[in-house]
């Protein structure tokens, strides 16, 4: 089963910041959404100010926190009500770290919580739907409130480590939403950078031997072989060189590195 999140399955995700205040961190997240190929940033404020900060911090490209992520904050809407900002939403995800509140149904942990995020997606997508699956984020200093979980389908919460004297964890806006949507794409996802891939020749019999014929005379021009010649006999030698140099290229390293130090030892003696 290809488990990689494709564009249009990623277009269904809307990332919904409720009372966010920080223009930085507005920022921040729109760089993660970048970063993992999300679009779709809505902002859910009273006061335009923290959002329009946010935008003009971009436009002007001096804000770090949203380096490469101009069009995710050019596309970005502000709502008044989280309830008209999740209208056209069918699947509802809450972020919380719960703290001190009293959060009366369950939450899952993030691994638990993304399955059925995906298969939300996939299932918009295959039918061709315009809603959406919405990841909502609290404010850096609240987190969501209780009336605003309530508007929630599935509460999720990222594991984070406690130490004992530790009153309330909580994690960086831009980070909470880089992990979550990590989460989301931990399978792959289409139109990621691709790894480079090395092709390189294997180390032949040929190489090895030579390698170690040439390890031997080192041993020997160093002294070993006479002070330890349990350790330093050709087939124990001979299967010590088949851990080293598994390649062409790392076998000619190792064969250059032994001649330099032949090389030295019968300088050294003459």
């Amino acid at each position: 089963m290809n488990l990689m999140l494709t564009a249009a399955e990623r277009a269904h995700l809307t990332v919904v910041l409720v009372g966010a205040r920080n223009p930085s961190n507005i920022g921040a997240a729109a760089r993660a959404m970048q970063d993992f190929g999300f679009r779709d940033l809505r902002i859910v404020n009273d006061y335009a100010a923290p959002f329009e900060a946010a935008q003009l911090e971009d436009s002007q490209q001096n804000v770090k926190s949203a380096v490469g992520a101009a069009s995710v904050m050019a596309e970005a809407r502000r709502y008044s009500s989280l309830a008209e900002a999740i209208a056209d939403c069918t699947l509802i995800v809450g972020t919380t770290a719960i703290g001190e509140r009293d959060v009366r149904r369950e939450v899952v942990a993030l691994q638990q919580a993304a399955p059925t995020m995906l298969g939300q997606l996939r299932t918009l997508t295959a039918a061709d739907h315009p809603q959406q699956v919405a990841l909502l984020f609290g404010s850096e200093k609240t987190g969501l409130t209780n009336e605003q979980l309530s508007h929630c389908s599935l509460l999720t919460t990222i594991p984070m480590f406690a130490p004992e004297a530790a009153r309330h964890l909580s994690m960086n806006l831009g980070q909470s939403v880089a992990v979550c949507l990590y989460e989301l794409t931990r399978e792959g996802f289409e139109g990621s950078k691709e790894l480079p891939v090395l092709h390189e020749a294997t180390a032949t019999a040929e190489d090895r031997e030579r390698l170690t014929q040439l390890l031997l005379d080192v041993l020997h021009a160093t002294g070993y072989s006479r002070r330890f010649p349990a350790n330093a006999s050709e087939p124990i030698v001979r299967q010590l060189v088949q851990q080293l140099g598994e390649s062409h290229r790392e076998a000619m390293t190792w064969m250059g590195i032994l001649r330099q130090i032949l090389w030295r030892e019968n300088g050294d003696q003459q």
